[in-house]
């Protein structure tokens, strides 16, 4: 394979030097190498860089076009500047030291005038891919279709009261499946960007979510027959951009599943930003989805609770970061999902080390975390609190309780000849959250 040029020729791999470097192009928290039970702190995070803010986004916002330019948007047609910023891109991954990256069809490859146009797009750039990451070991942690962008999905995909949308968004999720399958991608994602409604005066919710389970079961036999063994994944996301979307949280996700007999294919790709647009912390969101046995993998960024809109901001917060890993850990890790870094630069930062600088400041915020979390979890105090608050469920008439031994009128006899009146507990929430803070700050 022919050597590309370099595109941040004046940037180094970014490597480790420890808390007290000084070094704004550093690693201070995230050594990728350094081994933890076993397996390299890489292993255990699996960060992911997303091809589409890190390499398509521009700066813009709903008030004004884009302010980054980059010097790779340069070539004879799309296809060729397509091209040489994948190349770009692949040099970024290695540089920050991400094993994974995600993609949409529509960021990769330009759209053609037909759909035949756009797969043979697509099939030049996924070709490159491959390329790219046998050289460079970057693996793809999933991949997903853009059913959200193109005019003809402005009333949805999946939930298109017109059948033609229907039919032309099915085709364009076969071939991202291919293209995910053809680049060993480890998931595939579906997040519903128009899938909603903005007035009931016009739509039929019931038959829009009964077609909106059609077409994921189309999408389960499909990956069956061509032998791809990812896991699928649902991306909860309210509000923006429709009024109302039926991918709202985990808990409405879950719903959904079950009603369609999905559960047993599908897990949530939870991002913390929409998370907070969802009214709940990205902690809740996690422990929802792990306590159903369905979580997956995680989109890493944060919005800002001042703006009621989706920022997509790198994630500094380690306390937030850290009650998230807490959760994490407990339900067993993320299994064949990563961290993938799907947030974008503000605005201003229009310097290519400001793209380095996001990725490891976010990096490090998680790897920070990942640590806290350990030593929380293996101090065992907030376990053991925990434990001792429900301990009147594990003997006698609690543990008949849970294990449904009981009856109604059992526990109504019971507390009118033995239990009478029971006596508060305190939460010791106060308590809790100082002992965080400890953790926090050692």
């Amino acid at each position: 394979m022919k050597k590309a040029k370099a595109h941040f020729p004046q940037i180094k791999p970014i490597a480790y030097e420890g808390p007290k470097s000084a070094n704004a192009l550093a690693f201070k928290h995230y050594d990728p190498d350094e081994v933890i039970d076993g397996r390299t702190l890489s292993a255990h995070l699996r960060f992911s860089i997303a091809y589409w803010h890190s390499f398509r986004g521009t700066g813009g916002d709903p008030f004004g076009p884009g302010t980054i330019v980059r010097p790779w948007e340069k070539g004879r047609d799309a296809v060729s500047i397509a091209l040489t910023r994948m190349d770009a891109a692949f040099e970024f991954f290695q540089k920050i030291r991400a094993p994974f990256w995600c993609f949409h069809d529509r960021d990769i490859a330009p759209e053609g005038r037909t759909l035949a146009g756009s797969n043979r797009n697509l099939d030049r750039l996924v070709a490159h891919a491959q390329d790219l990451q046998q050289a460079t070991g970057v693996r793809l942690l999933w991949g997903t279709a853009n059913l959200f962008s193109n005019p003809r999905y402005m009333c949805g995909a999946a939930t298109n009261p017109d059948a033609h949308v229907f039919a032309y968004a099915a085709a364009q999720v076969k071939k991202a499946l291919d293209a995910t399958k053809r680049l060993g991608g480890e998931n595939y994602v579906f997040w519903g960007g128009r899938e909603g409604y903005e007035t009931l005066l016009n739509t039929n919710l019931k038959r829009e979510q009964d077609h909106l389970a059609r077409f994921l079961h189309l999408a389960v036999d499909y990956a069956k027959s061509i032998g791809f063994k990812g896991q699928f994944l649902i991306e909860p996301k309210p509000k923006e951009p429709t009024k109302h979307q039926y991918d709202f949280d985990v808990a409405s996700g879950i719903a959904f599943l079950r009603t369609y007999g999905l559960e047993r294919h599908f897990k949530f790709n939870i991002e913390t930003n929409h998370a907070t647009l969802a009214g709940h912390t990205f902690q809740h969101e996690i422990e929802v989805a792990a306590a159903a046995g369905m979580l997956g993998s995680i989109d890493a960024n944060a919005g800002d609770e001042l703006l009621g809109w989706d920022t997509d901001q790198f994630n500094t917060n380690v306390r937030e970061l850290t009650l998230a890993m807490l959760s994490i850990l407990r339900a067993g890790g993320l299994g064949s999902g990563g961290f993938n870094f799907d947030a974008k630069l503000r605005r201003p930062s229009i310097d290519l080390a400001d793209l380095f600088h996001a990725h490891i400041g976010g990096m490090d915020a998680y790897a920070l975390a990942f640590k806290v979390a350990r030593r929380i979890l293996a101090d065992g105090k907030f376990e053991h609190f925990i434990a001792a608050r429900y301990a009147s469920f594990d003997t006698g008439y609690g543990r008949d309780i849970e294990k449904r031994r009981t009856s109604l009128r059992d526990l109504n006899r019971l507390v009118l000849t033995k239990l009478g009146e029971p006596k508060p507990r305190s939460g010791k929430q106060e308590y809790l959250e100082n002992l965080l803070m400890q953790y926090l700050h050692q």
